[in-house]
Parts: structure tokens; C-alpha cells; sequence
């Protein structure tokens, strides 16, 4: 196997940036022409103009929180989209809920990961995201298709199912959330099943936490980790070793700026990572992730001459991600809100073990018969996640403003 997926990855910095701008300016024109969004968004701005990374702040930033309240003012997709709905392959919907479109040309560019974590042709695949509601196991299934490896598409829970497939098929890769492989392989262990011919993983959808990395590496498995979002596809993915940072993808205009605006920070300061893709049936101009990160000034010792990020360094705001499934401060208020008698609430987010644990605090006087089943349920419903529910006396939380509180240890 090539080390590198195209000749892309080794262009000289002045070329890259060249054909990223050149690309933008077409897209610039193509969404202002095309989506009535950026029709009114981008009014006035000469795409002629915009030429390097210090005129991308005349651009504005477009924030992933954003989403929900514009695609139910301009239903159903915001306006960002320059054809008709029903004319794409597949319409997904997200926790927030935020809808997201396929397209018939495949965009989310997950082969460039895959290859870089080692898994080709020879391989077959378990693809353990899920395959319905959201798009995440079809972005990894076009992924496999891209570098000619083999899927077996297992999707989320039936861990007694997946050890068995990884045996009878002799799965030799695995996509999917970092925390449920170490599930899946435990159980197959307590079943007594050799699942030794699975030897190469490329987790996303959270944190991959160092000793997580270290049980996995133990077991003889490669693990590396690539980070992306359902509406952009492939932003940055692991190259070698997690000193090594994350390569930005090829065919994403990655920035850092100062969270809550549009302006870059210093070269290596922290700040959000904004994203523009160049796919022209949903294009996607100074897209705010929400996430935190860094550039490296560091060549890449793999030889790829792309920047680097440090890695996933944090959320700009309170939404996080647990299990694969974004979860935000709006949404444990739309838990509570049927409930009388909860003054207060927040959602907290542990790590046991490589495992994400998710527990429900809410403040009341008492805690009503059946209260914590209905919470748990709304919970599960809101979420699509299952968690704890822990009642606290009135005042008793902390009355900093935090409703979403990520106490995981992330080791980047």
C-alpha cells in the first residue's frame, strides 16, 4: 500500500492554498447563484476577492448550532441546498435534530482516513455506525468502497452478533466509536471467541482516551482516529501516532478563529475549528464546528504536507459528544420542561473504563414515584443515549450557568 492516498498530500503549502481558494471563489459564485441562504448571506461579496486566509474574514461564519433554527424558519434545509430536496439520494436527521442531505456523488472523503490508518483492499471492514437516521455508517461504507475494502455492515448494538461476525467473516478492520470495539471484544471474550484476525481500527464520533489506545494496542490492534461531522464529512485524521496530530483533509479550507467570531487567532493559539467543503449541491462557507483546536507549525513526520491539528482540544460551547451522538444544552431542557417540581437540571459526562457514562441531576423536593423511569425515558427519547438519573436537593448544583458538563480527561 502507497503511503500516501494522492499526490494531494504532498503538495508545496503555496499550491495547496492556491487551488483551496480557487475552489472557494467557484463555490462562492455557485452558492450566491444557487442557494437562497447564501444569496442573502454572501450579498455583495466579490468571490474575485477572496484570494488568501486574511480575506476569508469579509466571509460570514455559518455556526453548526445554528441549524435547527434555520432549517425550521426555511424548511428543509435551511436554504444552504441549490437543488430541490427530493432530488437528493438520502435525507438524514441528527440529534439537535439537524436534517442532512446525500448526495448522489459521494462527499464525505472518509478513504483518505482509512487509507492513512492502514486498511485497503485486502481488508473487511465491521462498520459500526449506524446505518439509520443518521449518515455516519454510510459515510464510512463509501469510505471502504473508496480504498476497495470490504464491508460488513454491523451497525450499532448486537455485540454477540458482531463478535461472531468478526470470527465467521475474519474481520480484519473496524469503524466505528472508539469505547465500542473494547465492548464488542470483551463480550466475545466471556463467549470464547478468537476475534485475533481484527488487527487495524479507525474510531471517530469521541474521544479516543490514551489508555482506551493502550488496551487496544495491547490486543495487537492499530487504532488511529480521524475527526468529522455529518454535514462536512472528513476534516482531519490521524497520520501516526497521537503526537503526530491530525492532517486536515485535502478538500477542506480549515481555519482556527476566536470562538463566538470570525477572527483567526495566533498561529498554534486555540480556537474553533471552521470548515468550508466545496460540495456544490450543499455547500457549506466558513461552517463553525463548535470544536476547539490548534495548528501545528511542525512538518508532519509522515510526509504529508498539509497542517496539522492538535486534535479534538474541547467544545467552543456546551454541546459535546457522547457515544458517537452530539447532545446540547437546549435539548436537556426540552427533557425536563413535561416534569413539574425540577428547579434545576445538568447533564454530566464521565469516562469509566473507555467507557462514557452519562448521568441526569435534577434538582427537586422529593423524587416522585416513577419520576426517574419517565426522565430516563425522555432522556433516551431527546438523546438517542441511555443515562442515570440522580435526584439533588433544591440548590444544590452549581449555579455557574453550565446545564451540559464534560468532566471526561481527554489526553491531547
Amino acid at each position: 500500500m502507497s503511503n500516501f492516498f494522492d499526490a494531494l498530500e504532498t503538495r508545496t503549502e503555496t499550491d495547496r492554498e492556491a487551488d483551496l481558494f480557487s475552489a472557494l471563489r467557484i463555490q462562492i459564485a455557485h452558492a450566491v447563484e444557487n442557494a437562497p441562504y447564501y444569496e442573502r448571506a454572501l450579498a455583495g461579496i466579490d468571490p474575485d476577492g477572496i484570494r488568501d486566509r486574511r480575506a476569508l474574514g469579509d466571509l460570514p461564519v455559518l455556526r453548526k448550532s445554528d441549524l435547527p433554527a434555520l432549517q425550521a424558519e426555511h424548511p428543509p434545509l435551511g436554504g444552504l441546498a441549490t437543488q430541490n430536496t427530493g432530488k437528493f439520494r438520502r435525507l438524514f436527521l441528527s440529534p439537535g435534530p439537524i436534517i442532512e442531505p446525500e448526495a448522489d456523488e459521494e462527499h464525505w472523503r472518509m478513504g483518505r482516513a482509512l487509507h492513512a490508518a492502514g486498511i485497503g483492499a485486502d481488508d473487511r471492514v465491521l462498520n459500526a455506525f449506524a446505518y439509520h437516521l443518521t449518515p455516519a455508517g454510510f459515510m464510512f461504507d463509501h469510505g471502504c468502497a473508496a480504498v476497495g475494502a470490504a464491508v460488513f455492515p454491523g451497525g450499532v448494538g448486537n455485540t454477540d452478533q458482531q463478535g461472531e461476525a468478526i470470527v465467521k467473516l475474519g474481520l480484519t478492520a473496524y469503524v466505528g466509536t472508539p469505547d465500542f470495539l473494547k465492548t464488542i471484544l470483551e463480550r466475545a471474550d466471556e463467549n470464547g471467541l478468537d476475534t485475533s484476525s481484527l488487527k487495524r481500527a479507525l474510531v471517530s464520533g469521541g474521544p479516543l482516551f490514551p489508555n482506551l489506545r493502550e488496551w487496544y494496542e495491547a490486543r495487537g490492534i492499530s487504532v488511529r482516529q480521524c475527526y468529522g461531522t455529518a454535514e462536512l464529512g472528513l476534516i482531519a485524521y490521524e497520520s501516526g501516532g497521537p503526537a503526530d496530530g491530525m492532517m486536515t483533509d485535502e478538500h477542506a479550507l480549515v481555519e482556527i478563529v476566536r470562538p463566538g467570531t470570525g477572527t483567526p487567532v495566533a498561529p498554534g493559539e486555540v480556537g474553533e475549528v471552521v470548515v468550508t467543503t466545496f460540495n456544490p449541491l450543499y455547500p457549506l462557507i466558513r461552517f463553525a464546528t463548535g470544536d476547539l483546536s490548534a495548528f501545528m507549525s511542525e512538518a508532519s513526520p509522515c510526509g504529508r504536507t498539509g497542517p496539522r491539528l492538535k486534535g479534538w482540544m474541547g467544545r467552543a460551547d456546551q454541546t459535546t459528544k457522547v457515544r458517537g451522538m452530539f447532545v446540547h444544552p437546549a435539548q436537556v431542557a426540552r427533557i425536563i420542561e413535561p416534569f413539574g417540581g425540577i428547579d434545576r437540571a445538568r447533564l454530566i459526562v464521565t469516562e469509566q473504563e473507555g467507557h462514557d457514562r452519562l448521568t441526569l441531576h435534577v434538582e427537586s423536593e422529593a423524587e416522585p414515584n416513577g419520576l426517574a423511569e419517565k426522565l430516563a425515558e425522555a432522556l433516551r427519547a431527546e438523546c438517542r443515549l441511555r443515562g442515570e438519573i440522580v435526584f439533588d436537593r433544591p440548590g444544590s448544583l452549581p449555579n455557574d450557568g453550565k446545564v451540559v458538563d464534560d468532566r471526561r480527561q481527554l489526553g491531547v
